[in-house]
């Protein structure tokens, strides 16, 4: 039905000529029309991709905003400090800051999703009027949407203090909503929902414009003023 209709309205715009003699304006419309119906079909897609997807982050966004109205606990983590002792061969097992973020994943069963680390070499340092040796430090920060693990070990010491932040529902929403901790899938979920939404805006916009000129300008002239604005603001800021 939808065939026959675009089909009578193409020919319609062509005229009785045909497409073969079809003047040059003629064919700038049907190029015109063939490029709209194009973008429709992109813009329903994308839609449809951004209506079932986009709905998880709306309902965990309404929940965000209004918690204290819902009566939702508002804590997002539960925090406890811990020290775990280095084995005996501990100084020979933890050779770099990459076998200490291994050995914490073993002794805390916790896989991170993300491990960043980092390391400070020995340097000297002014203490009590004194020019002193700070050993080195590491750190190691694993992350997921559920917990989140902060330790630093100084090099040297029998022991490592960890950190330990247990996400509660809300901060699990809140993690997700972030994605702090999320691996690679979620991140590039959330990728093609902010893509799909800046999809939607720009087929949106040109089907509303129809490929008319002086439309085509006003938009043109809106988003070069919110730009404009957008960074003074945030250089201004």
């Amino acid at each position: 039905m939808w065939c026959t209709s675009s089909s009578q309205h193409m020919s319609a715009v062509l005229g009785p000529a045909g497409a073969a003699g079809a003047t040059p304006k003629q064919k700038t419309h049907r190029r015109s029309v063939v490029f709209l119906r194009w973008l429709r079909k992109v813009h329903l897609w994308v839609g449809l991709w951004g209506a079932a997807v986009g709905l998880l982050f709306g309902v965990t966004g309404i929940l965000l905003n209004h918690r204290a109205v819902l009566k939702i606990p508002v804590e997002k983590t539960i925090q406890r400090s811990i020290q775990l002792a280095l084995p005996d061969a501990g100084q020979s097992l933890l050779t770099d800051v990459n076998a200490l973020a291994a050995w914490l994943q073993a002794q805390l069963q916790f896989q991170g999703v993300q491990v960043l680390s980092k390391t400070e070499p020995a340097r000297n340092v002014i203490w009590a009027d004194r020019e002193v040796m700070q050993p080195a430090r590491w750190t190691v920060r694993l992350h997921s949407p559920q917990r989140g693990v902060n330790a630093e070990y100084i090099v040297g010491n029998r022991f490592v203090t960890v950190d330990i932040q247990d996400a509660t529902p809300m901060g699990t929403l809140t993690r997700l909503h972030m994605a702090t901790g999320a691996n690679a899938f979620w991140v590039l979920l959330s990728d093609t929902i902010a893509a799909g939404l800046i999809v939607l805006c720009f087929t949106g916009l040109l089907l509303w414009s129809r490929l008319h000129t002086l439309r085509l300008a006003g938009i043109a002239t809106s988003m070069g003023a919110l730009t404009g604005a957008a960074f003074f603001l945030w250089s201004s800021a």
